[in-house]
């Protein structure tokens, strides 16, 4: 049963501040830590990263740039992490990674992905509305399919709670500091979840948003 549970949005090898979550969530006594995924891809040592969250506990599921990794593919991506620099470990991690993860909750079942579903470049942003809602094909899908209540996801780095048709998105944001570098506690039980961001040695209490809030379309 997820009860509270720390939020890593995409993480890009941002080493220090997957750090500062982590000791933010123990801080807080946190019982689960989930991860959106992209793991990969960034200024920062990847076998490093892939340790911390084995080393924590972490129930992650894997993005879109991990995928590319694997394939070998967009490596000319802006820092995008070299093959050459993929250790056998890091490797055997981010293989071994699911697209999805399921859990139940005092509110309803929880979707963990990286995008929407296994779509993993799929998202909604806090400014759709209309045809971007209209002709999102993945979201309806998880709509219609009736089995999540909530999603957890990340992708667009844009940190949002928004519920559409009956399903609420938690988006995790990410730790890039090129967008805005947060974490997140999302607490079932109480029904709130609580951003946090991660500016540089200091850690700042962001916004508080309801689980049940709800958005028309």
């Amino acid at each position: 049963m997820l009860r509270r549970a720390g939020l890593i949005g995409d993480i890009h090898c941002e080493v220090l501040r997957l750090e500062q979550a982590l000791g933010l969530f123990r801080d807080h006594h946190v019982e689960t830590v989930l991860s959106v995924g992209d793991i990969a891809d960034g200024p920062g040592d990847l076998d490093t990263t892939c340790r911390l969250l084995e080393h924590a506990g972490v129930l992650a599921v894997a993005g879109n740039h991990d995928r590319w990794l694997l394939a070998g593919q967009n490596r000319e991506l802006p820092d995008a992490t070299p093959e050459a620099a993929v250790t056998p470990r890091a490797r055997a991690y981010l293989a071994a990674l699911p697209k999805t993860r399921t859990f139940q909750s005092a509110r309803g079942a929880v979707l963990l992905c990286h995008g929407l579903g296994d779509d993993d470049t799929a998202c909604v942003r806090p400014e759709d509305y209309g045809y971007a809602l209209e002709s999102n094909r993945s979201l309806w899908a998880l709509v219609e399919a009736g089995t999540a209540r909530f999603v957890i996801n990340g992708h667009s780095h844009r940190p949002m709670v928004r519920t559409i048709s009956g399903v609420t998105i938690v988006n995790a944001g990410t730790l890039h500091p090129k967008h805005r570098p947060v974490c997140a506690i999302a607490d079932f039980d109480l029904g709130y979840v609580q951003l946090y961001e991660l500016n540089g040695p200091t850690v700042t209490v962001a916004e508080r948003w309801t689980l049940d809030r709800s958005r028309p379309l």
